[in-house]
């Protein structure tokens, strides 16, 4: 809903000054083709995003081949899909699986030039690295690990590239970077206002490195080698290699950790570190090397195949996002004309940007436009807060006189008032029921009932 009203409305709306940093993308471009061709359909908008991450599996399964071994394509393959994470992206209609193709593609690139030395290599991946920033401002650590990586094979002499060549593509990629780096300084600068997590903790940190995947691979990897007839082939550990994949498993969510603690500004958020996951899947793949003899890397990659679909593969329990398409069909289910309290899903929906009247279409509302109501509807910030509390009291004669009314938002804003609500003393004899099931979206009807004797 955020992606079709950034293409709807344009990157100027006014109402997206209360989110600098949403329209910072060029992957509204994309969006906006997928638009024109197929129309504001959710399946026009999710299928770009599935065919990126497809051809980054592909971009993986070649860096696998070249920096772990060279039959490992399949088991980092499969490594992916045994991440949640990545299925979570794959048909997301965001920015981040295009993050995942971007940097696959400056990675492989960057490896072709350092083995190389053309011209050609070193401008397609400046192209590349370039084109990752203004995919997500987030994805910063990523330069991190691309970096490590270049001064570990020139200091290691593994690359016929020399520094001063090495010294003019930085100075090159900087040059293309520095209107970004302008663009995050000044939107980092109102950072506070745009903090949706909590500061992260060390358990938090643990579980952002999927360690649980890659104890998996390289256990079932010694299991198999224990029983296979072949002699192990010893696979020598490349250092620049374990410097790309261990840089780029653990950079990401360890830069994002160190920031959120040393601002006090939480961006330690799943999609946020979420460049991280390729590297995940590599550096399973790279552990599983350790022990796997060469013969067998087809069979580990059928068996991790099937054990992703024995466990991942199918969702008997309701998908765990947010669905505001079901809970809108559920609202406008409703006698027409029934009140419904709409909370605003973001973070900058807080006084003075948000006010009781706040003009319609208005991106802290864009759930509104995507899938619209044909109720009444009054709109509450994301928050309680004083002003949001005085004007729930001066509609609340008005609710209790319509006999029924919906709350409607993410989960946690619909339980404060629900609550809220329950306590006036005229809904004090009210039943209240869930809609459906909606994910972390949820609606909830006031119903009146006869007052007890």
């Amino acid at each position: 809903m955020v992606t079709a009203f950034v293409v709807h409305h344009g990157a100027a709306d006014p109402s997206l000054a209360a989110a600098p940093q949403v329209p910072e993308s060029v992957y509204y471009q994309v969006a906006r083709a997928a638009d024109t061709l197929f129309g504001a359909r959710e399946a026009a908008y999710r299928v770009p995003s599935i065919l990126f991450s497809l051809a980054a599996l592909w971009l993986i399964a070649l860096l696998a081949a070249r920096l772990v071994h060279p039959e490992a394509g399949w088991v980092a393959v499969f490594a992916c899909f045994g991440l949640k994470g990545f299925n979570w992206e794959a048909p997301d209609a965001r920015p981040y699986a295009l993050g995942f193709f971007v940097l696959a593609a400056a990675a492989l690139l960057l490896i072709r030039w350092l083995d190389s030395g053309r011209i050609r290599d070193a401008c397609l991946f400046a192209i590349a690295a370039a084109l990752l920033w203004r995919v997500q401002l987030i994805f910063w650590p990523a330069y991190l690990v691309l970096t490590i990586y270049a001064i570990v094979r020139l200091a290691r002499r593994e690359t016929p590239v020399r520094w001063a060549h090495a010294a003019v593509l930085a100075g090159v990629l900087a040059i293309l970077l520095t209107p970004v780096l302008h663009e995050a300084l000044r939107i980092n600068r109102g950072a506070r206002e745009h903090v949706i997590a909590d500061p992260p903790a060390v358990r938090d940190l643990l579980n952002a490195l999927h360690w649980k995947l890659l104890a998996v691979c390289a256990g079932g990897a010694w299991i198999v080698s224990r029983f296979s007839p072949w002699i192990r082939e010893r696979v020598p550990v490349s250092v620049s290699s374990a410097a790309m994949v261990g840089g780029w498993w653990l950079i990401p969510p360890l830069a994002l950790y160190v920031y959120s603690l040393a601002t006090g500004n939480s961006v330690f958020v799943r999609r946020y570190y979420s460049i991280e996951l390729p590297g995940a899947a590599l550096a399973a793949a790279f552990l599983a090397a350790r022990f796997l003899p060469k013969p067998q890397w087809n069979h580990a990659g059928v068996l991790l195949g099937a054990g992703v679909v024995l466990t991942m593969g199918w969702h008997p329990e309701p998908w765990p996002g947010s669905n505001w398409r079901s809970a809108a069909a559920a609202l406008n289910a409703l006698p027409q004309g029934t009140p419904v309290i709409v909370a605003s899903p973001f973070i900058e929906a807080k006084a003075p940007v948000w006010r009781p009247d706040y003009p319609l279409p208005g991106f802290l509302y864009a759930q509104l436009e995507m899938y619209p109501l044909r109720q009444r509807t009054y709109l509450f910030p994301f928050k309680p807060c004083p002003e949001a509390k005085q004007y729930a009291e001066r509609l609340e004669p008005g609710l209790a006189a319509a006999k029924r009314f919906a709350i409607y938002g993410g989960d946690a804003n619909v339980r404060f008032w629900r609550d809220w609500f329950a306590r006036q003393p005229d809904l004090a004899y009210w039943k209240t029921r869930d809609l459906g099931t909606f994910g972390d979206v949820q609606a909830v009807l006031f119903e009146t009932k006869a007052r007890p004797r």
